[in-house]
């Protein structure tokens, strides 16, 4: 779940150089010190990998319904507007608060839940206006006191049971159809039995009510069954949290949720107990999961600093997970706009690997402006100093879009905006995303990446076979 002049060197002097240079269209690349210049190596033969589509994808904490009053917020046209823009995509409904919501077939919405479909009556509700402005007003001004009080829940451990109503379910998951999104629904795994078996009634309400309204989801069962303990003093491990998962299984196969997909556990960093849990849940639980899910956390959020976002060892925390096992909104939309599925090789000489990173992918060709057998390398520059990436030689006099990603404004790293090739994005209206425009580098052109900062460059006419 990113080209400038060198630094010190003045425009007025490239300018003059320019049209004075009688040699290859890569000259001015070679003016910049040679231990500024990466020299990229790629291995395009074949794919390495191959991601799904829906990579990357996101959550809605599920704390947002321990109050259903701000559920309400689902249905702004701004924010369908930008989860639209990263489909395809899995919407998934989960976090702490899964394990403390119980469904209420019985429960009457809210008034703001009451006042948004009223105010959708007899129109198309994924074409209709926003949240009515007073109610999203008032929440707005609420807001701020509902998130100390979850805050402080988490500080202090001692989470309460929430009810949700049939309402809330037909919020989240038109929100989820309206923006293109496949919802993947967490389910309260700490409803127990005496014998601390789960207890599926629940659920069997939950699964009763989306069937009766032909919605289509994917299901989780709890999440992070390795911290029960310190949440609600409960002990669960791996072969219980496998029988349950076998248990919900069987209530798919007897509902309209039987071809449904199923993932878990939803584990938290696969370490220690945590593995050991994992181990034992995948024997009794394993043949009934359609995919293995955990939790990689890189840092500690509450204390984390600047530098440890910009340490490379940090980032190498995510392939041990991944072993074991087997960066802000608009950067993912420009993933999911160039980066196609088939992973191919790349890396960089020297001794920049660690603090230069490179990913290289065949263009996505559902882009109005390239086609198969383009490819797109992203890059993030970990260095302080700007780096100059030297593509390989049977691709150095390609056209290259660059797609530059920056901090705007004063405050760097910490800046709450971003740029695109020096524009700062902003939606253009709560129904439109700003245009993603690249700026075309000339051939033979170094890929200049500056400190701190990523970018996207799509090689065009790359006629590379593994993407064709």
């Amino acid at each position: 779940m990113l080209l400038s002049w060198k630094p010190g060197l003045p425009l007025r002097l490239l300018l003059l150089l320019g049209p004075l240079c009688p040699c290859s269209p890569g000259a001015l690349a070679e003016l910049a010190p040679a231990e500024d210049v990466v020299v990229l190596v790629f291995s395009t033969e074949r794919p390495v990998h191959l991601v799904s589509p829906a990579f990357l994808s996101f959550t809605i904490d599920a704390n947002l319904a321990t109050d259903p009053r701000f559920l309400t917020f689902l249905g702004s046209s701004k924010l369908r507007t930008l989860a639209r823009g990263l489909s395809p995509a899995y919407l998934r409904f989960g976090g702490t608060k899964t394990d403390f919501l119980i469904f209420d077939p019985k429960k009457e919405p809210t008034f703001e839940e009451r006042s948004y479909w009223q105010s959708q009556v007899n129109q198309d509700i994924c074409e209709s206006g926003s949240v009515p402005s007073d109610v999203e007003r008032r929440l707005k001004l609420e807001w701020p006191f509902q998130e100390q009080l979850l805050l402080r829940e988490q500080y202090q451990k001692k989470f309460r049971n929430s009810t949700y109503s049939r309402s809330s379910v037909d919020m989240l998951y038109t929100f989820a159809s309206c923006s293109g999104l496949d919802l993947i629904f967490g389910l309260n795994a700490l409803l127990r039995t005496a014998d601390l078996h789960w207890n599926s009634s629940n659920a069997q309400l939950l699964l009763d009510y989306c069937s009766s309204k032909s919605y289509n989801i994917s299901w989780e069962l709890g999440n992070e069954p390795n911290s029960f303990r310190k949440k609600a003093g409960i002990f669960i491990d791996g072969l219980q949290l496998g029988e349950d998962f076998m248990e919900l299984h069987k209530l798919l196969g007897k509902s309209a949720f039987k071809n449904a997909k199923l993932y878990g556990p939803d584990v938290g960093q696969p370490r220690g107990k945590t593995v050991k849990m994992l181990k034992s849940f995948l024997k009794a639980g394993g043949e009934v999961i359609d995919s293995v899910t955990w939790h990689h956390y890189y840092l500690n959020g509450r204390i984390a600093t600047k530098e440890d976002f910009l340490n490379p060892d940090v980032l190498d925390t995510f392939i041990s997970s991944v072993q074991k096992i087997f960066q802000d909104y608009w950067l993912s939309l420009l993933f999911k706009k160039l980066v196609g599925t088939n992973v191919l090789m790349a890396s960089v000489k020297g001794p920049d690997r660690n603090k230069l990173r490179v990913y290289l992918h065949c263009t996505n060709i559902n882009h109005p402006r390239y086609k198969e057998g383009d490819i797109t390398l992203y890059a993030l520059n970990l260095h302080n100093v700007t780096k100059r990436l030297q593509l390989p030689h049977h691709l150095f006099d390609k056209q290259v879009d660059k797609y530059l990603i920056k901090p705007s404004g004063p405050n760097g790293l910490f800046s709450k905006s971003v740029q695109l090739n020096g524009q700062t994005l902003k939606m253009v209206d709560d129904q439109t995303l700003p245009a993603l425009t690249e700026k075309p580098l000339r051939p033979g052109s170094s890929l200049g990446l500056p400190a701190l900062s990523y970018g996207f460059f799509v090689i065009r006419n790359a006629k590379v076979a593994a993407c064709i």
